[in-house]
This record gives structure tokens, C-alpha cells and sequence, in this order.
């Protein structure tokens, strides 16, 4: 069941051992049935096979054949108790540009592992999202383990916890039950959980208690885990658009560029769009407009350290005009050419240019 946007805490205790629009993506849903998949930059439903593609060396490589030193990706198994956070700490990971694999087969998961060998670098960081929602599947978790550590696989594993009391909240406010619970109640669920989960808790590398952490604060736990020393990167889409056709629903920020003059009305340049360079050059040599652009990239820069210390990793600007062709189009050029130079990975998208 989907992890809701819940209170979570902020302690974390570690084991005894011790991540339209072109960035508008789907997150792994935690269906019942089916394998969601995501990379970081789209995400679907995926069945896997069995089948085995390789075998591991003693130098911590997988030996697949006709690939040269197939590297062993690294591995984490996100887990914990239903209602605790899982699908919030993959999508975590799964922004900070993890292969990540929801409500996979335990007994799958070294046969991912040597195809991620096989992908020659291409997926080099693999999350997968184990449960009790795999039930009769679940039992072969420990196998797995044991296989992956034939292999040399080093993997981690992250523990979601949260208290009972947390636990029925969250489930009672979505008015949902428990995977576990049958015919009885949801703390009957959530104990029949711990019981199945106590020995996978005591091999966890990292434990979260979610409690009283909300959403934010567990992604932020998540990013001092897996992020490293780099900041978590922030992508941005600039669109362009006309008022007249209506505000992008997406929109997380809007700008109105309606207060320069419109080329529309010079004859000259009524044929062309914004990303003709002499509408760009009238459009920008209006007073205002230079320093505009300049001052809205600067509130940007301050906008965009808050985005990054909540969590948030895509923003989308629409930048509008009358009919979304000329100032909206050679403004959002401009702008997105700003942030690139900023270090901010940008895709343009012009939403109603050419409608006319």
C-alpha cells in the first residue's frame, strides 16, 4: 500500500552492524501485484525472470560472459513496516539516480544484481523495496541474502520503523487496512508484521524511526545517508505559455511577462516567435526586461536552496505571456540559459507555440 505523507520521526538508530513537462515523473506505486520499476528518470511495470546471467568471482566481479569485468552494482534493501515510509525513502533514492525496484521477489534480486553487472556501468546503484506484501515470496528473502554474500555483493539494508500508535494513525486516515490484519484489526496486522520482519530488523545496517519525522525530514535523512558529500541536484522545466489558454496546471512557480510590449502588434516581427533573435532582441530591449530576468534568477537561486533543504527536486516556471509565442518564448530561453549556467540541469518546453 502507498506510504502516506505521514508524520515520521526524526530518530534513526543504527544496528548492531552499524538515498507535459520532461521531469514530471511517476513514483513506484506499492501495488499489491506487479514489479514497479523506476531509474531516475522514468519509471513502469516490469516482470522479471529468473534466469540466471552470470556468476561471481572471488575478486568481487561478477564473471558474466562476453562482458569484460562485469563490476558488481551496489545494492540496497529498503524494508520496514507497512505504513512506515518505504515508498518515500525509494523515491529518495530513486531521485538521487537510483535504479530502484519496487515490491521485487526476494529471490529475484541477485538475478537483478547480475543483470545490473551486465549493464557495463549503466546501473551502477540499485534500491529494491522488499515486504510482507510479497508474502509467500518473502520467506526466500534469506536465501537471497545468503547468495548475494556468495557473490560478493555488498549490500545495505534500511529498516523503516515506526511505533503501533503511529502506525493505526496512518492507517486509519487513509482508511485502509493492513495487509496483515485479515478478519481482525489493524494492530493485529501490525504485530503479525513485526513478528515476520523481527530477525530482517536485527540484520538491518540502518533502522529509521519514523514516529514523528514527516516527509521532508525522512527525505532529508535519507539524503545525508546516500547523497554523499554533493548536494541533491535540483532539475527545473521552463514553459512557455499564452494566458489565453489557460494556466499550466503543473505549474509550481509563474511568471507574467504581459508587462513589456507585445511584438504582436509590430508587424515585422508578428510572424516570427521568441526564438527568432531579433524578437528575443526587441523583447529584451525593453526597459525592465534585462533586470527583470536577472533579479527573478536571483530570487531563483534563494527559491531553489529552500526546494533542496524540503526534499523537492523538480521544479517547473511557467512563464507566460498573451499568446504564449513571443515574450512567454524568448523569456524562457533566457531564463533556462541562466540556470544552466547556475549548474541546474533545465529542459525547455513550449507549450502553445505555433497554436496560432
Amino acid at each position: 500500500m502507498s506510504e502516506y505523507d505521514e508524520q515520521v520521526s526524526s530518530n534513526i538508530s543504527g544496528s548492531s552492524d552499524t538515498g507535459g513537462p520532461a521531469h514530471s515523473r511517476p513514483a513506484p506505486a506499492e501495488a499489491e501485484h506487479g514489479v514497479q520499476v523506476s531509474s531516475g528518470t522514468s519509471s513502469g511495470t516490469s516482470s522479471a525472470t529468473s534466469s540466471s546471467t552470470g556468476s561471481a568471482t572471488s575478486s568481487g566481479k561478477i564473471d558474466a560472459p562476453g562482458i569484460p569485468e562485469a563490476v558488481i552494482p551496489e545494492l540496497v534493501i529498503i524494508s520496514g513496516m507497512s505504513g512506515a515510509g518505504r515508498s518515500t525513502a525509494a523515491k529518495c533514492l530513486e531521485d538521487l539516480g537510483w535504479f530502484v525496484v519496487d515490491n521485487l521477489p526476494p529471490a529475484l534480486i541477485p538475478t537483478m544484481v547480475e543483470l545490473g553487472a551486465r549493464s557495463q556501468g549503466n546501473v551502477a546503484r540499485i534500491a529494491v523495496v522488499v515486504d510482507v506484501r510479497g508474502r509467500r515470496f518473502f520467506d526466500n528473502l534469506r536465501d537471497s541474502l545468503a547468495d548475494l554474500e556468495s557473490k560478493h555483493v555488498t549490500r545495505r539494508i534500511v529498516f523503516l520503523e515506526s511505533s503501533d500508535d503511529a502506525l493505526v494513525r496512518r492507517f486509519e486516515s487513509v482508511r485502509r487496512p493492513h495487509p496483515l490484519q485479515g478478519d481482525g484489526r489493524i494492530v493485529d496486522g501490525i504485530a503479525a508484521e513485526r513478528e515476520l520482519l523481527r530477525e530482517l530488523r536485527g540484520d538491518a545496517d540502518l533502522v529509521i524511526d519514523t514516529s514523528s519525522l514527516n516527509v521532508h525530514e525522512l527525505r532529508a535523512k535519507m539524503d545525508a545517508q546516500f547523497a554523499g558529500e554533493e548536494e541533491p541536484e535540483l532539475r527545473a522545466t521552463v514553459m512557455s505559455f499564452g494566458f489565453k489558454y489557460g494556466l499550466p496546471v503543473d505549474a509550481d512557480l509563474v511568471v507574467d511577462m504581459r508587462f513589456l510590449p507585445n511584438p504582436h502588434w509590430v508587424p515585422e516581427l508578428r510572424p516570427f516567435t521568441g526564438l527568432n533573435e531579433e524578437v528575443s532582441n526587441y523583447v529584451f530591449s525593453q526597459p525592465g526586461a534585462k533586470e527583470f530576468l536577472d533579479r527573478y534568477t536571483e530570487l531563483l537561486q534563494l527559491i531553489a536552496a529552500g526546494y533542496r533543504r524540503e526534499g523537492k527536486r523538480y521544479v517547473t516556471i511557467a512563464v507566460g505571456c498573451t499568446g504564449g509565442k513571443h515574450r512567454s518564448v524568448a523569456t524562457s530561453e533566457k531564463l533556462a540559459a541562466q540556470l544552466v549556467s547556475q549548474g541546474v540541469e533545465t529542459v525547455v518546453v513550449h507549450r502553445d507555440m505555433g497554436r496560432e
